[in-house]
């Protein structure tokens, strides 16, 4: 099957150094590389028109040949917004101000050592080892990855429990014929103070702690159409009570996924993955879902002309113990996205994506239930994506 023009996104298999980059420097021992990409797109959705940044970022890898076939490198990656996020403010002096957003902000950032036979071991901001099991429908532009468990906590980047781009990560990684393997441990300590909400809650939580998680991602590549994975994710996240009554639950999360064809590739692909976890990550007000198990999947085809259709599929449903926990409340996060990619000149793609929502998150409350509702509106988007 010829290769598509598309150069493989640079959020698949992170650990791969040279993923998405072009080679700026080499010579008999070290070699540097420059990739990412800018994405700007004008996105209609919770009655808004506006033009957005779309993910745009930055990254610099850095390889060197070391004795006896071993290799150490660098990545380092940076969000960019090179299209403004100025804000009207009033100021202490009684003047109206603009401010601006941050135009960088933290990605990824690890050091690593690597040989053919022994594996590679890398130290730092990175890709967790669960995200090798559901990376296989993180392909659309606009929306995607909110039901596999990677975005965790209300869909940020998944550093807190190390599913995602996670924090103070550790991770061993190897291969073995068709069989490849990550195993990781986040070692950390991270302790937060929550503001009095006012209530006269005895049960209300003062201090949130979250230390270690450990991770481990399975690879196998049945043929050279179909690959199969598999793995998990546990921690433990504590939380103590304005009594001074310690809470300690499980926060874990299990699951398979299973690809066929290659994304880059022209002609046919599909992929799907499912989980189920506790405690592992929060509704779109910031609670914990007790337990929930979800789906997320992919269709797309890729003609001969370089254009590429696609089609999306995801649920995230807690189960009833969040009921329980919440009066009632139900969450079903569940949409479905559509779009048009089209691949020119092997580094700029075009494209239009629409998504339309499915979500219940009935609720007694009807403001909490306008709250869930709020980020998961339907909406329609075009735009451009220049990779480096």
């Amino acid at each position: 099957m010829r290769k598509a023009l598309a150069i493989l996104p640079i959020t698949a298999l992170a650990f791969a150094p040279t993923c998405s980059a072009t080679e700026v420097f080499k010579d008999d021992k070290n070699a540097v590389e420059i990739g990412g990409f800018v994405d700007a797109r004008v996105i209609d959705t919770q009655g808004v028109t506006e033009v957005v940044n779309g993910s745009s970022r930055i990254n610099f890898g850095f390889t060197r040949d070391m004795s006896n076939d071993w290799k150490t490198y660098v990545k380092l990656e940076w969000g960019v917004n090179p299209f403004g996020n100025s804000t009207i403010s009033y100021s202490s002096e009684s003047n109206f101000e603009t401010q601006s957003g941050d135009f960088l902000n933290n990605r990824l950032g690890y050091v690593g050592l690597s040989h053919d036979d022994y594996g590679s071991l890398t130290i730092g901001k990175q890709w967790g080892a669960w995200y090798d099991v559901v990376y296989n429908t993180n392909y659309g532009y606009v929306w995607d990855g909110n039901a596999s468990g990677t975005y965790t906590y209300n869909k940020s980047d998944g550093a807190i429990n190390g599913v995602g781009r996670g924090d103070k990560v550790i991770q061993y990684r190897n291969s073995f014929g068709d069989f490849s393997m990550a195993i990781q441990m986040q070692l950390k300590n991270s302790v937060s103070d929550i503001e009095d909400d006012g209530s006269n809650n005895p049960n209300r939580l003062v201090m949130t702690e979250y230390d270690n998680t450990y991770g481990i991602g399975l690879t196998y590549a049945a043929t050279d159409m179909l690959t199969l994975t598999a793995g998990g994710n546990i921690g433990e996240p504590e939380g103590t009570t304005i009594q001074g009554d310690v809470i300690s639950e499980t926060d874990y999360i299990y699951g398979a996924g299973v690809t066929w064809g290659n994304w880059d590739g022209y002609g046919l692909y599909m992929a799907a993955n499912v989980n189920a976890n506790e405690f592992h990550d929060t509704d779109n007000l910031g609670r914990f879902l007790q337990e929930a198990v979800g789906l997320e999947s992919i269709a797309s085809y890729l003609f001969d002309n370089n254009v590429k259709i696609l089609a999306s599929y995801n649920i995230l449903e807690a189960g009833d113990k969040y009921e329980a926990a919440h009066n009632g409340d139900v969450f079903k996060r569940q949409f479905a996205f559509a779009g048009v990619h089209y691949i020119w000149d092997n580094s700029v793609v075009f494209y239009l994506e629409g998504r339309k929502d499915f979500s219940d998150f009935s609720s007694s409350d009807p403001e909490k239930q306008a709250a869930q509702e709020l980020s998961e509106d339907d909406g329609v988007a075009i735009g451009v994506r220049y990779t480096l």
